[in-house]
């Protein structure tokens, strides 16, 4: 964020619904673009998300000497590319390579630069350097990578010096789509079978991506394995919305009263749609359907017919198939009747800010009743909410979370630090004009805040 930050001014939806499409899938978007890039050949990419973490991804690619077209371009930003894949060798980057506020970016790269000819070295910004990097160093580490954090607390800056690595088998510790992913990157420079052991389930966007690229991957169970030395093929691919970026809808769709929504070509991926499971079981009246199935990831329409929603419990394994949802569902929980309890949700804790605590005291600056705990919280639901000044803390889905909150509660809300928005959800406060009323984005000059 530069010299200007900007605030999101929303008041009380006085209506709620209409059709639209969000912008594509994030994880999908960065995927897409890392593996074209080491593919054998030209790959097209549609429907690319082009938010700043993305566009990190793009830059971080073309620091390693690839070639990347932009076809075509909405006001947004490039959604359309062509990436003129290197095969599985890359160039040595000019300098650093800064990958902004995304995790994803900077724990799939580790696993590429891993098993790379050359010494590379990650950075990030301010928030991004203070998420945990042991988690992707030990099994790299283990594979027999040279990768140092620099950082304080083990975080980045991470150096990373190329080595020839050996396939290993790996239980991870904690359930993470991105440390499994960095692993099995790593794998296909290794020598041998790499093998990843998830303590649950997590989004398999990897997986079936490899395989659309036609590198064959074994599940079994929990465990998933990728056999070292094979060549990534090239091929087009159509990235599908992301339903995380729905979830901010769905969840005001479903506790306006009387209102209708409908959000087109959404993927619908098992591993990622736990938030459909949980809105439903607190009483939400969702449909949906697949319409196709492109590149192993099934794309749908969701319809949403608001009747308000209950408190539940959210709890065990689903949880780390909604981690990114749940800022948004403990909104849609003080907006419900009862009480919802969210535990097993620690990790939260360490995403671009401490979700639990922003959360926490967002909702209570807001008039909800709300108690933390270590690992998630409780929140009694129904009471009455009121404007106020809510900071984002540079976190884009603290933001839209509560911009969401912000259309149900008296007075105004103000957003401050909204800029973070465009990290995932860029053109996320024209859809909130499209779909309500009453909502208006100001600038002002003043130091941005640090952590976005």
């Amino acid at each position: 964020m530069g010299g200007k930050s900007s605030e999101l001014r929303v008041r009380r939806a006085h209506c709620l619904g209409g059709e639209i499409s969000v912008p594509g899938d994030k994880s999908i978007s960065h995927r897409a673009v890392m593996f074209a890039s080491l593919a054998d050949g030209d790959c097209r990419i549609e429907g690319f998300l082009p938010s700043e973490d993305c566009l990190a991804t793009v830059a971080a690619m073309r620091s390693l000497g690839v070639s990347i077209d932009v076809l075509e371009q909405s006001s947004l930003g490039p959604e359309c590319l062509l990436v003129h894949g290197r095969g599985m060798v890359t160039e040595v980057p000019p300098g650093d390579i800064d990958c902004g506020n995304s995790g994803t970016t900077m724990r799939l790269m580790s696993g590429i630069l891993a098993g790379q000819g050359f010494a590379s070295r990650l950075v990030g910004d301010e928030s991004l350097s203070k998420r945990p990097m042991g988690r992707v160093i030990r099994p790299l580490s283990d594979m027999g990578a040279d990768i140092k954090a620099e950082g304080t607390g083990g975080g980045a800056p991470l150096a990373i010096r190329g080595s020839r690595l050996q396939g290993i088998r790996y239980e991870l510790p904690v359930a993470s789509a991105q440390v499994k992913s960095a692993v099995l990157l790593a794998g296909l420079f290794a020598e041998g079978l790499t093998t990843v052991i998830q303590p649950v389930e997590t989004r398999d966007h990897t997986e079936r991506m490899l395989n659309s690229f036609k590198v064959r991957t074994r599940t079994e169970g929990r465990e998933i394995s990728i056999a070292g030395g094979q060549k990534i093929q090239s091929c087009d691919f159509v990235v599908p919305g992301d339903i995380s970026s729905a979830s901010f809808w769905l969840v005001a769709a479903s506790v306006f009263p009387g209102s209708q929504l409908k959000i087109n070509n959404v993927g619908l991926n098992p591993t990622r749609s736990g938030v459909l499971e949980v809105l439903i079981g607190m009483g939400a009246n969702i449909t949906s359907s697949v319409v196709n199935d492109d590149g192993g990831e099934k794309v749908g329409d969701i319809t949403v017919c608001g009747e308000g929603l209950n408190g539940i419990e959210i709890s065990g394994g689903i949880v780390a198939n909604i981690i990114d949802e749940l800022p948004i569902l403990a909104v849609a929980a003080a907006l419900a009747e009862g009480t919802t309890m969210i535990r097993d949700a620690g990790e939260l804790r360490v995403k671009e800010t401490d979700r639990i605590a922003a959360v926490a005291k967002n909702l209570q600056a807001m008039g909800a009743d709300i108690e933390e705990f270590d690992d998630g919280m409780r929140i009694s639901g129904g009471k009455k909410l009121h404007g106020a000044c809510i900071e984002s803390y540079g976190d884009h889905r603290i933001a839209m979370a509560f911009a969401i909150a912000g259309l149900f509660a008296d007075g105004d809300t103000v957003i401050e630090n909204a800029d973070c928005i465009a990290v995932s959800y860029p053109g996320f406060e024209r859809d909130l004009e499209v779909l309500s009323s009453g909502v208006k984005k100001e600038q002002e000059e003043g130091g941005a805040d640090s952590a976005g």
